[in-house]
């Protein structure tokens, strides 16, 4: 489960990284810019401010395409990266990434505090002051038990409300691309249109269930 710190607090110091435009698409991260094999914090993200992330993260090519490939092993890992005055979502509502998940953390759960891991994990947060009490922020996940369509807010971090959208065993070794309306799932959370998104964060965690995950994240735009 990210903290809503790891999400928020970047955006203070996070210098401002340029997201490409490709025509009416905005990439905001294609991993391209990083090194292969560079590991940790990739360029152009920011970690997180809370517990003991190990950033077991590394920029690699999978099945011809540029990936981040995350591991956990009983922690969690948070980046950041500010896309504040970067998207529109009136022009491109919808967030589109792919994902590969090899291994999900045993017994993760997002309903519950105990077992609130996931193997692959992507934020949109819009924060406000104050931000750990106001801010917004939807997490797409990968979630082990929790069914797919699920909308759950989080037991630990009032902030973050799940929309899983994979669930359990059944894709797992296979890369997937998503689609969401971000527009249209805050207007079902929150009740009312969202304003221009300040950050996009990836997670992977699995210390709840003291367990190991292991995924790969590829390309995240916003899209019309």
């Amino acid at each position: 489960m990210v903290n809503a710190r790891a999400i928020w607090v970047p955006l203070l110091a996070l210098t401002v990284s340029t997201a490409v435009w490709a025509g009416d698409r905005v990439v905001v991260e294609d991993w391209s810019k990083p090194r292969l094999g560079s590991r940790g914090v990739p360029d152009g993200w920011k970690g997180q401010s809370w517990g003991h992330p190990a950033y077991d993260l590394v920029v690699e090519e999978d099945d011809g395409r540029r990936v981040l490939h995350l591991r956990s092993r009983d922690e969690g890992s948070t980046i950041t990266k500010e896309i504040e005055g970067r998207v529109h979502l009136d022009e491109t509502p919808v967030l589109e990434w792919s994902w590969k998940v090899v291994t999900l953390p045993r017994g993760g759960d997002c309903r519950h505090a105990d077992t609130d891991d996931e193997a692959a994990q992507i934020y949109v947060a819009w924060p406000r002051f104050p931000e750990a009490l106001r801010s917004r922020i939807i997490g797409y996940v990968w979630d082990t038990s929790a069914p797919a369509g699920t909308v759950v807010r989080s037991e630990k971090t009032s902030t973050v409300t799940y929309v899983v959208v994979r669930s359990g065993p059944a894709q797992l070794g296979r890369w997937l691309t998503e689609r969401r309306n971000v527009v249209e799932d805050f207007k079902r959370i929150y009740g009312e249109a969202p304003p221009s998104p300040g950050a996009v964060s990836v997670s992977i965690d699995s210390n709840d269930t003291r367990s190991a995950a292991e995924s790969y994240v590829g390309e995240i735009a916003f899209t019309p």
